[in-house]
């Protein structure tokens, strides 16, 4: 098991039909498809990057696998996603974090437009809804997002959200990090 199917399956048992979904980094649009597949043809996903190329390269995928008229995608920053969405309105926001695969690797995420990210999704969160965080670091983006990041979501409020991060003790290298945020009821 890794990172992306240990988030995966949890997606998978939490995401509903109908659902509304953010994929805060749509990437090459795996991910995008994906939460599509899960929130059918009744839900809704909306998906961000600010790299063109990963937006026509999510939009492309959406249309091959016929999830277009379900998942939209824009040329927007994640920390900007509450101009998108009304609060409390999500039941889940799924963010990858790192370099767009296949890409500049020049350009990732950086700590201070993720957490502004993130505390946006927060307020965006129905009660009972999950945000994800999987955090890639090592190579060109460093440690300098991991630390801040996990330093962050230590101090989140544990009156209202639980947050579980999950480490792979027996994986050498720089193995992503999983951090699960729940918004309590």
């Amino acid at each position: 098991m890794n990172t992306l199917t240990l988030v995966h399956h949890y997606l998978a048992q939490f995401i509903r039909p109908g659902d509304f979904v953010i994929d805060a980094t749509a990437g090459n649009g795996r991910d995008t498809a994906f939460l599509c597949e899960l929130t059918g043809e009744r839900g809704q996903v909306l998906a961000f990057d600010i790299q063109p190329q990963a937006v026509e390269n999510t939009r492309r995928r959406l249309a091959e696998t016929g999830w277009d008229a379900v998942g939209r995608v824009v040329l927007d920053s994640h920390a900007n996603m509450a101009r998108y969405a009304q609060p409390g309105s999500v039941d889940c926001i799924v963010f990858n974090l790192g370099w767009l695969p296949g890409g500049d690797h020049s350009i990732f995420t950086r700590p201070d437009s993720t957490i502004a990210a993130i505390e946006a999704g927060l307020t965006l969160l129905r009660d009972g809804g999950l945000l994800c965080v999987s955090i890639y670091y090592g190579g060109a983006s460093g440690y300098e997002e991991r630390d801040a990041l996990l330093d962050y979501v230590a101090t989140i409020d544990p009156a209202r959200y639980t947050v579980l991060t999950v480490q792979f003790a027996n994986r050498a290298g720089d193995p992503p990090i999983p951090v699960f945020i729940l918004k309590d009821t």
